[in-house]
């Protein structure tokens, strides 16, 4: 698959998506959310795929949008409008998809990195990473999903801090506030990265799937709701999946288990 914007490449059951703009600081333009909408829809729908990497080519992750391009539009707005609606696109694609997504921060995540980065199942950030909102410096509201995310991950004060005061986080205290799963050295990020990838990869991919949207709906339903939920996805899950049968066998015969991811 080509693109204008990233790579794509897959390795055995494992997806790795790289932004790569990386003369641009991998700023987030136009062209950039119409591939990341594309890539997304592909690990969506391809049921061989059963882990995802997010990461970003040189130094930088994302350094959030491209200002340079927003000056230079006509209008503005309507570039912002439709490039909002592909990334959002893609964040719910890969958000209710089966396969695990592990976002691997290289660099520094700004505006929309960092609202990217806080989407990931797992969050893997390099030592050298720093995080930080950065849209009230240029007069603007955040997008890409992070006034959903941030306020669930450190509360509703702490983020209008970090969004109103642009506060630059190291890497030490994303982990700190709950931001990322993981800080590793910078030479080690991809290989453990692959490594979970690779360990994900190998589970109950349809079973993962449920998790992360039972998880996602849980946020807007009442108790009795998100309890229906887990009935209808535990049943369904029991019935209807191989996983779930050899699971079930392998635990009665004390055997360890292969999942197929179906």
């Amino acid at each position: 698959m080509n693109f204008e914007t990233l790579t794509f490449n897959k390795t055995g059951a494992v997806a790795t998506v790289t932004l790569s703009r990386p003369d641009a600081a991998n700023a987030f333009n136009l062209a950039m959310g119409r591939d990341l909408l594309a890539v997304a829809n592909t690990c969506a729908s391809d049921s061989s795929i059963r882990a995802v990497i997010l990461t970003a080519a040189g130094r930088m992750f994302c350094a959030g949008g491209d200002v340079g391009g927003f000056a230079a539009a006509d209008n503005t707005g309507e570039l912002l409008r439709a490039i909002t609606t592909r990334l959002h696109s893609a964040i719910a694609r890969f958000q209710r998809m089966d396969a695990p997504l592990i976002v691997a921060v290289n660099g520094v995540a700004a505006g929309a990195g960092m609202s990217i980065a806080l989407t990931g199942d797992f969050v893997i950030a390099a030592a050298s990473a720093k995080f930080t909102m950065a849209y009230t410096g240029i007069g603007l509201s955040p997008d890409g999903s992070s006034t959903f995310f941030l306020p669930r991950l450190v509360g509703p004060r702490k983020a209008k801090e970090l969004m109103i005061n642009n506060d630059v986080l190291s890497a030490d205290d994303a982990l700190s506030l709950g931001l990322v799963s993981r800080v590793v050295p910078n030479d080690e990020l991809m290989t453990i990265a692959t490594e979970l990838a690779e360990k994900l990869a190998a589970g109950p991919t349809r079973a993962y799937g449920e998790v992360k949207r039972l998880v996602a709906d849980s946020f807007n339903s009442s108790l009795d709701t998100q309890m229906e939920r887990e009935t209808r996805a535990i049943a369904e899950l029991a019935n209807g999946t191989e996983d779930a049968a050899n699971g079930i066998a392998a635990f009665i015969a004390k055997e360890k288990v292969e999942f197929k991811g179906s």
